[in-house]
């Protein structure tokens, strides 16, 4: 069995390594045709930084296999040989809170390539050092706190129950629901300023908007994005009584008023049409099937990489390969959540029209400079939204 997790983590790789060669092959030939929806500068710059990410994506993921080797040959035991502890609680949380440190600054190299290279050269990124460095330490100290409570909690799970990992699902399942409801509220403000429209006359048209949809909000706020970051974005976050919207200061500045209620349509359109709904449960439906296959993995495994069957590996284990599992899961909810775009897409033009709609999302894709066409794999393993080509035409816009 642990022969067959190395094939399978292998073939994995090899997978996404193929799915971003045939990406970037596609894109390079598409960028030498005639330019479409983009304007002809934004549609050379967008296909190459996508060919730039599709390249990057092949070293992460072939950088991805080699520290998967590393850790199971040699990583584990060597971490373990650090760890001294008598508490095994303890133990626990420091052995996978070091794992993910370890990841993390491993892979810091990519990160801070994207964002203050490669980013910065397409006119993306405008974050500059000590904001970055901020962000990290402030994120660091929640994921610390709160990482280790969880790690706490699933360690005692699987420590008291035989099926741990049902317990293990509905404790992990219930702390996502309450993220999503605290997080626009209490975590998003840590990171950026929130603050009331200025412009009454788009508040009222945004007011009137929730209202015929029936949605209830604890308030429209705008955000400080463009300190970070360029491009435009928009979203309804929270649940229950914490539900607000949270329009992008990038996003009011270049969308017209008519423009932004389309776009604030389509989103009302997934409140309206239960997505939000569907989305938690397919969500739940993945997270269960991987609480299904962690809970149950063969002791053939532990002994191949050498260790005992432990609350910390098991959990070290969850982190490894899921990513595995989402992969392979991800073409069949992908297109149910491509699905649902197409079905907000027709509510946001009912809400404005489908010229507003078409123009909104014309820009979005222009001032993002998001490439409008991808290979076929890309759009089955990574896309949970149509591709812009297919959108227009579905709103009747000759591309």
């Amino acid at each position: 069995m642990f022969e067959i997790i190395l094939i399978i983590y292998t073939l994995y790789t090899i997978a996404k390594v193929y799915i971003s060669i045939a990406e970037s092959n596609f894109v390079l030939k598409a960028k030498e045709k005639k330019a479409i929806i983009l304007s002809e500068k934004n549609y050379k710059e967008a296909a190459e930084y996508k060919i730039e990410t599709s390249k990057i994506s092949i070293v992460n993921s072939l950088y991805d296999l080699l520290l998967f080797f590393a850790w199971i040959g040699f990583g584990f035991k060597a971490l373990d040989g650090l760890l001294n502890f008598d508490n095994s609680m303890i133990y626990t949380i420091t052995f996978i809170l070091s794992f993910i440190a370890i990841n993390y600054i491993l892979g810091l190299p990519f990160e801070l390539y994207q964002t203050f290279n490669l980013d910065k050269r397409y006119g993306f990124s405008t974050i500059d050092v000590k904001t970055y460095i901020i962000d990290q330490i402030k994120g660091a100290v929640m994921f610390l706190v709160f990482g280790s409570l969880l790690i706490w909690l699933l360690a005692f799970i699987i420590g008291s129950f035989e099926n741990w990992w049902i317990w293990g699902f509905g404790a992990v399942f219930i702390v996502i629901l309450f993220i999503n409801m605290i997080y626009p509220t209490l975590i998003a403000p840590i990171f950026n300023k929130f603050s009331p429209l200025d412009n009454e006359e788009l508040q009222s048209s945004i007011e009137n908007l929730l209202s015929k949809a029936g949605l209830k909000s604890s308030g429209v706020f705008k955000i400080d994005a463009s300190k970070r970051d360029k491009r435009l974005n928009a979203y309804f976050g929270g649940l229950g009584k914490s539900k607000r919207v949270v329009l992008f200061d990038t996003l009011i500045k270049k969308l017209e008023t008519k423009e932004l209620l389309a776009v604030l349509g389509h989103e009302l359109g997934h409140f309206k049409h239960g997505d939000i709904v569907k989305n938690i449960g397919a969500s739940a439906l993945m997270l269960f099937v991987m609480f299904a296959f962690f809970g149950n993995i063969p002791l053939s495994i532990y002994e191949g990489i050498g260790v005992e069957e432990s609350a910390h590996m098991t959990l070290i284990l969850f982190l490894l390969l899921s990513p595995v599992l989402s992969f392979l899961m991800m073409p069949l909810f992908g297109l149910l959540s491509r699905h649902n775009e197409y079905a907000a897409d027709e509510y946001g033009s009912e809400c404005e029209s489908k010229e507003a709609l078409a123009s909104a999302l014309t820009k979005l894709a222009d001032e993002n400079k998001s490439f409008p066409l991808s290979h076929p794999l890309t759009v089955a393993f990574y896309h949970t939204h149509p591709g812009l080509v297919e959108r227009l035409e579905r709103l009747g816009v000759n591309v």
